[in-house]
């Protein structure tokens, strides 16, 4: 493959350009495009962390990160082979290399270096979008840094960041939907709990907004609250919410159903009143005597002798 003629004037720009740069700016290009690549391992590392509170297609996006930039790469190292097209450092009359030219057989197009950036990027972006600021253009900075040094064409680093952000957010897609449900299953297991976290149904039961519960005698679990059994006496209804207050059986004045469970009860405060007892067979109930005529009560209880 013959590089194009736009491509290598520009490559002899960049490459003259960088030689009149400071001295101290080119190592430091030519060990940063080896570099960034470390930098982006170590973001496969956080990414996999965050995820461990996150829920399975999460998890499933951030473990299918480097397989994304993976696949990204042997796409590019299969097309250099097909393709083969010669290194601008000794394809271009009098190249202003700074790194040393990669050996004879190391094809220049597209450029690996810019494919694993920009595969890396994507897919870190696809699991946690907010990386997308830093990434992205860090990508493009190591692309831009072959050129640079002198060691590829415009073209090469250009292809290279198209495949990167275009083949490895599309496998992280599709694979995810069969490696979630297979985190899902991990993290019923002891060491996926340990790899990949528990799950987040699990968390928030034990997170700190998870409350102590108390159990009625007959009607299962009652929450520790007072909000709930208020609401239910403010619409007429007894703390059990079977029925109006005052109601046999199904309110405050409960006592045929001793089972019913009260306010009272759940606090432990103050006692439900308590109904009259009824007349046994044959009592009779004793009489209200109303007070005898002129003798009107007074304060105290005293009464007023009438007059002589």
């Amino acid at each position: 493959m013959q590089a194009p003629d736009f491509s290598a004037d520009w490559y002899r720009s960049i490459t003259e350009w960088a030689h009149g740069m400071p001295s101290w700016t080119h190592p430091v290009a030519e060990v940063g495009t080896d570099a960034g690549l470390l930098l982006f391992a170590a973001l496969f590392v956080v990414g996999w962390w965050r995820a461990r509170t996150a829920d399975s297609r999460a998890m499933g996006l951030a473990l299918l990160a480097p397989v994304g930039m993976v696949t990204a790469y042997l796409t590019s190292e299969i097309s250099k082979s097909f393709l083969q097209e010669e290194r601008p450092c000794r394809a271009v009359a009098h190249a202003m290399n700074i790194a040393a030219c990669p050996a004879y057989g190391d094809w220049s197009f597209p450029s690996n270096h810019s494919t694993i950036a920009a595969a890396s990027a994507a897919a870190i972006v696809v699991a946690w979008r907010r990386m997308a600021p830093l990434v992205l253009p860090l990508a493009a900075l190591m692309a831009f840094s072959r050129v640079y040094v002198g060691v590829h064409y415009p073209h090469d680093v250009a292809a290279g960041y198209l495949l990167g952000v275009i083949v490895a957010p599309v496998v992280a897609l599709l694979l995810v939907r069969l490696v979630a449900p297979l985190v899902t299953t991990l993290r019923r297991m002891p060491v996926g709990v340990l790899l990949l976290g528990p799950a987040p149904a699990a968390v928030a039961a034990t997170g700190p907004g998870a409350g102590p519960m108390t159990h009625g005698p007959a009607h299962g679990p009652v929450h520790g609250s007072v909000h709930g059994q208020a609401h239910g006496s403010a619409h007429g209804r007894g703390p059990s919410g079977q029925g109006p207050l005052g109601a046999p059986g199904r309110g405050w004045n409960d006592h045929d159903n001793p089972a019913a469970v009260t306010m009272p009860d759940v606090l432990g405060g103050i006692p439900a009143p308590q109904r009259p007892a009824p007349p046994q067979p044959g009592q009779h109930p004793q009489p209200v005597h109303p007070p005898q005529s002129g003798h009107a009560p007074q304060a105290g209880g005293r009464h007023r002798r009438p007059p002589a």
